[in-house]
């Protein structure tokens, strides 16, 4: 068990780790058509930095790291970053979360140094809605992502399809019928303040049953929020992820550090711990431990998804975008 724990006794001991706030992309429901205004890169936290935070995170018994964005693809030598906290005593779980469009070049760099495995988001297994839905992405080169993910060898390779009601959300079966073949699907709910119609997992679900009945499974890794399922025969799983209809908040485990060094004890809600300023002060792990116990006594008991109906489209918190918060 964790050595950290919040004040409700919630055990944390996974860090989502933000490496920059660009993306090639421009999902529907991540950030509007214009993309969103970009960050100076000298705001943003060095590899360095990232990795004394993990590395002070690590002695307080945080042990899961996801690498997200923006993209993390579009930063320059992630490998090198990965290297250095698959070396970090106490890490024993390194992934990333990318879109997978430029998995293809740098899978076998990342497994080389030390990752475990990848998430990529799929919303769409067709190339014209997939490009409507990204503003212009295309499918080919995430589905060339996925292939080179698995010949790495970095498994599992989890695939996230968020539900859209009315924009995608008729290609349920497709997802599903994908774990047959030994992938491995995850359903996530839309947040309200995003486009598109909101499909609850309950109705998710159902369409899936409609392919036969689901048995639980244990998900082959990972500390996230998901709830697992197989279908009869099916060498992959299906996992369901549930924010609104069927909040996980009572088990959560995690931090989120921005790449802009801002360390969120909660994703929706306000306030975070300034970990940039001291970092560029000279602080020491032991202050910086201090900064990361304070931020986990701030974790809420759960989120405020049920009160978001007033907040703007796309910037679900005084404006900090998706890209901002690493999701």
């Amino acid at each position: 068990m964790s050595g950290l724990s919040d004040s409700f006794q919630r055990p944390i001991n996974y860090l989502r780790l933000s490496v920059t706030d660009r993306c090639n992309l421009r999902c529907r429901y991540c950030m509007p058509p214009q993309g969103i205004p970009l960050l100076p890169r000298g705001e943003l936290l060095s590899y360095e930095e990232m990795a004394l935070v993990v590395r002070a995170a690590a002695g307080l018994g945080i042990s899961k790291v996801r690498l997200t964005g923006g993209e993390p693809l579009v930063r320059a030598d992630l490998a090198s970053l990965v290297a250095i906290l698959a070396q970090t005593p106490g890490i024993d779980d390194l992934s990333l979360t990318t879109n997978g469009t430029l998995l293809d070049r740098h899978a076998l760099a990342l497994k080389e140094a030390g990752l475990r495995r990848v998430n990529v988001s799929l919303d769409s297994l067709r190339r014209d809605r997939f490009e409507q839905i990204t503003r212009g992405g295309r499918l080919e080169e995430v589905l060339r992502g996925i292939d080179a993910a698995l010949g790495a060898g970095l498994s599992p390779v989890k695939i996230n399809m968020v539900v859209m009601g009315g924009i995608n959300d008729d290609e349920v079966a497709d997802f599903a019928r994908l774990s047959l073949e030994g992938w491995h699907i995850r359903f996530i709910e839309l947040m309200p303040f995003a486009e598109g119609q909101f499909v609850s997992t309950s109705e998710v679900r159902r369409r899936v049953e409609a392919l036969g009945s689901l048995e639980s499974s244990f998900p082959s890794a990972g500390g996230g929020p998901a709830r697992y399922f197989r279908l009869p025969g099916a060498k992959g799983t299906i996992g369901f992820i549930s924010p609104v209809s069927q909040h996980f908040c009572i088990g959560c485990n995690r931090l989120r550090l921005t790449a802009q060094g801002q360390l969120r004890p909660c994703l929706l809600e306000e306030g975070a711990v300034d970990l940039k300023g001291p970092l560029r002060a000279g602080a020491s792990l032991e202050t910086l431990q201090h900064l990361l116990q304070e931020a986990t006594q701030a974790k809420p008991l759960r989120h405020r998804l049920g009160r978001l109906g007033d907040l703007a489209q796309g910037a679900p918190l005084q404006g900090a975008f998706m890209a901002w918060m690493g999701g």
